[in-house]
């Protein structure tokens, strides 16, 4: 059973944290790849495939490109895109980094819905379609792009349009201006509560708030309420806090509210092939990154330090949702696996010149066996990686067993 954070100090508090994670790393292969970031990265590193990796164009990528990090994500103006929607682990770095974990994570998808291995292939050569479309028509900001929606994403994309700020405040209670404490919301230590209560006096804070959705800059921004946030799983055990502001009117009937979402950034564990072009502060790494990977985004964070620490802040809006994929069918699947490498795709290309685009295409889309329309590298890469995240999990599982056991 999941108890409430109430009372906790900051070594209890880290304690429930790493537990929650665990359980959630064991629920399914898939979970434990998302989780497991950096273990990726050491694993493909020593795979037979790493030699044969291609040096995409040099450009941000995502660095932790799986399911649950694509999704509906609202720009400031209220246009609605499905873009990559967490950053944490963006880096100059390898595109085809990305194309791999993005594979690793439709084939465990896969097997969690119990489709046969014909149709990861078929899945991973629909990926290499949809990028390399993506990278001979680059589209711009607000056009339809030539890859359709499959249901899965329209299904997301329609929850996200019929979102309105009821929903991010539907666990309050009518006149209760808090977050409402329990599983979700934890009381903050007293340090915490000072650091935040001095954040958001900070000018440079509320003229970001103020600059979403037109609000009136002579507007007055109150801290209504704040708390640790737990939320997430690779990032579960870092700092994480949300932070209801009221905006405009008077403290007790606010013209507006804004909920905002504070994540520690921490030294990212996807690999890198420039450290020296990106900003050395990791907070201020991260919003460069979701610049150039996620505008929607990107354009409503902002880089700050809490309790000395880099953090991430960000307005949520009711449209954001992840991409949550329970239950795939084999041409759910495809078209998936098609439409969502499109979209990062277009991420990356957005990036690159027309030389490096056409150069990259070509690369991606090279064929090296008669039986499979995708390149080798990829292939190898994703077969690896299953086995060797199929292995783990089941031995992380039993690690948390016996824990569980202990505990």
């Amino acid at each position: 059973m999941e108890h409430s954070g109430g009372g906790l100090n900051g070594s209890e508090r880290m304690l429930r944290l790493n537990r929650s994670r665990a359980l959630k790393m064991a629920r399914s292969t898939h979970a434990y790849v998302r989780g497991n970031t950096a273990k990726f990265y050491d694993w493909l590193a020593q795979s037979r495939s790493a030699a044969h990796l291609p040096d995409g164009p040099t450009s941000w990528i995502c660095g932790d490109c799986h399911l649950g990090n694509l999704g509906p994500i609202a720009a400031a103006d209220g246009q609605i895109d499905i873009q990559i929607r967490d950053l944490d682990q963006s880096v100059i770095g390898n595109p085809a980094h990305d194309l791999i974990r993005l594979g690793l994570s439709l084939a465990s998808a896969a097997r969690g819905s119990d489709l046969p291995g014909v149709t990861t292939a078929r899945m991973i050569e629909e990926m290499v379609d949809g990028y390399a479309r993506a990278m001979a028509r680059p589209i711009t900001e607000g056009e339809e792009g030539e890859t359709p929606e499959p249901n899965v994403v329209k299904a997301v994309k329609r929850q996200a349009l019929g979102r309105r700020w009821r929903h991010l405040l539907s666990q309050m209670e009518d006149g209760d201006l808090q977050l409402p404490r329990g599983k979700k919301f934890w009381p903050l230590e007293p340090a915490e509560d000072k650091a935040l209560k001095a954040l958001f006096k900070d000018p440079a804070v509320t003229a970001m708030v103020l600059a979403l959705n037109r609000r009136d800059e002579g507007d007055k921004v109150r801290l209504l309420d704040a708390a640790f946030w737990k939320k997430g799983c690779s990032s579960l055990g870092n700092l994480r806090y949300a932070a209801l502001l009221g905006i405009g009117g008077t403290r007790k009937q606010p013209a507006d509210y804004a909920l905002i979402d504070l994540k520690e950034a921490l030294t990212a564990v996807a690999r890198s092939s420039d450290p020296s072009a990106m900003p050395a502060d990791h907070a201020q790494r991260v919003v460069a990154g979701a610049l150039a990977l996620a505008p929607n985004l990107g354009e409503r964070m902002l880089a700050t330090h809490v309790l000395g620490r880099p953090m991430v802040m960000r307005e949520l809006l009711p449209q954001d949702l992840k991409l949550e994929v329970a239950q795939f069918s084999r041409g759910e699947a495809t078209k998936a696996a098609r439409y969502l490498a499109y979209v990062v795709g277009l991420a990356h290309a957005r990036q690159m010149d027309r030389e490096a685009r056409r150069w990259w295409q070509d690369a991606v889309r090279r064929r090296q066996s008669a039986t499979l329309d995708a390149p080798g590298w990829l292939w190898e890469s994703v077969v690896d990686m299953t086995g060797v995240h199929e292995a783990a999990y089941l031995e992380h599982c039993r690690a948390y067993a016996l824990s569980a056991q202990d505990g």
